[in-house]
């Protein structure tokens, strides 16, 4: 765990790393400070478990990894972002399965000690601050950067500047007492957080149950090797609604991809598909199959 949380949010993270360690199968391990919107992924997912704050994604899947948690609820893509940086990597390394999925609605609150006569300025994180700039420019008050969004709420409530906000949400408010000044900041409106959960062991959904499937797989250096290994997936009918590639190790001859469709292996039509990208490719790793939480077009 870090040290360099705010003395608001540390005293929370040392109460909560205290409960987790009575009950480690009871944990969630998520990234970020209490409050995060993480920590919000992880009280709609699992009520009545235990959150573990830590410092890093790494450290989060680490604990599951070490014991240390049950699961871990980490952020994989945003819907104004992309993908979370470095998940391609740290999914398929980490051993862990995906056994299911949440998605939250990102609403931005402002937050301050006092009222909006007397906000001058705003800390957040940068990705929060530029998703609420509109508003800001039009209240004249000016962002000021932080590392985490729900750290920086903590700060404000430990410092008493009532000329000092944040943006953070409203989780953190509760946790750290400081009013909402304004709900629902953001200037898009759809800003939404896909979280994945990680676990040790797989947890296939029961039959009946629609499903997802994530898999990363390398191609061939072979030309069309990319055509040819997807090519399955169409003439099974099997939706693939991600496809994302990266280089490893310095290679610029081989991608490797990480992919997600609808469906499990246990279908048919999935099963045919899958054994056909295995004909075309060096390898591929099923990374989970898990209940789809709702339907991509929505």
């Amino acid at each position: 765990m870090t040290s360099s949380y705010p003395p608001l949010a540390q005293t929370l993270v040392d109460r909560m790393v205290a409960a987790t360690a009575a009950a480690p199968e009871q944990a969630v391990a998520f990234q970020g400070a209490p409050g995060a919107y993480s920590h919000q992924a992880v009280r709609e997912t699992f009520p009545d478990r235990l959150p573990l704050p830590c410092a890093s994604f790494e450290d989060a899947i680490e604990a599951v990894q070490a014991g240390r948690a049950g699961c871990a609820v980490i952020p994989i893509e945003n819907s104004l972002h992309g993908r979370v940086a470095d998940m391609h990597f740290l999914l398929p390394e980490s051993g862990l399965h995906i056994v299911g999925e949440h998605f939250v609605r990102v609403r931005h609150c402002l937050l301050a000690l006092g009222d909006m006569a007397a906000l001058k300025e705003v800390k957040s994180h940068p990705q929060a601050l530029g998703q609420v700039r509109r508003h800001l420019r039009e209240w004249g008050i000016a962002p000021v950067q932080f590392f985490d969004t729900a750290a920086a709420a903590a700060a404000v409530a430990g410092e008493g500047d009532v000329a000092m906000g944040a943006i953070a949400s409203r989780l953190a408010a509760e946790l750290y007492g400081l009013n909402i000044l304004a709900e629902g900041v953001e200037d898009a409106d759809h800003n939404t957080t896909r979280f994945v959960v990680l676990a040790r062991e797989a947890a296939v959904p029961p039959a009946g149950v629609a499903a997802m499937t994530s898999f990363h797989f390398e191609v061939r250096s072979v030309p069309a090797a990319l055509f040819k290994a997807l090519g399955g997936f169409a003439t099974n009918g099997v939706n693939m609604t991600k496809l994302e590639s990266y280089l490893r190790d310095g290679k610029f001859s081989q991608a490797e991809f990480y992919a997600e469709i609808e469906g499990s292996p246990a279908e048919p039509p999935v099963a045919r598909a899958l054994e056909e990208l295995a004909y075309f490719t060096n390898w591929v790793k099923i990374i989970g199959t898990y209940p789809r939480a709702r339907d991509r077009a929505a």
